[in-house]
């Protein structure tokens, strides 16, 4: 393994690391920021497997096929673009119409998931609260 390729298996692996915190924001423009550099990280990792950088992409008969980098990474990265380019528009969309809908681009607490986790953590925790249906005349029965 050489200095270069050390190096730039250190870069793919920050630029992940980046994309992966960044997507862990509750704000929708980190959010896109994380999914554009996820996209630049799979594109250079994609171009790092197809061999060493300046060979040319097409192997002759008779040649030594050391000398060629492999051309489908190059494709693949190249589609990896496209749609990483398709998914920032969409969520370049979507956090231009959060703005516009509540003025900011935080997103907020679920609260049905707030309530089911309460409801859950107090079944662990010991007998179940009353209901509503414990507070209807006959008890609940539903007669």
């Amino acid at each position: 393994m050489t200095t270069l390729d050390l190096v730039m298996a250190l870069v793919v692996g920050g630029l992940f690391a980046a994309g992966f915190y960044l997507l862990l924001d509750r704000s929708l423009m980190r959010v896109l920021l994380g999914v554009i550099v996820l996209g630049h990280a799979a594109n250079l990792l994609l171009l790092l497997t197809g061999g060493p950088p300046g060979m040319p992409p097409v192997v002759a008969e008779g040649d030594d096929t050391e000398r060629y980098a492999d051309p489908l990474p190059q494709a693949m990265a190249l589609t990896a673009i496209v749609i990483t380019f398709g998914i920032t528009t969409l969520l370049l969309a979507l956090v231009h119409r959060a703005w516009q809908l509540d003025g900011h681009d935080e997103v907020r607490d679920d609260v049905e998931d707030r309530r089911i986790g309460t409801v859950e953590d107090r079944e662990e925790s010991g007998p179940p609260l009353p209901t509503d249906r414990d507070h209807e005349p006959g008890g609940g029965s539903g007669r």
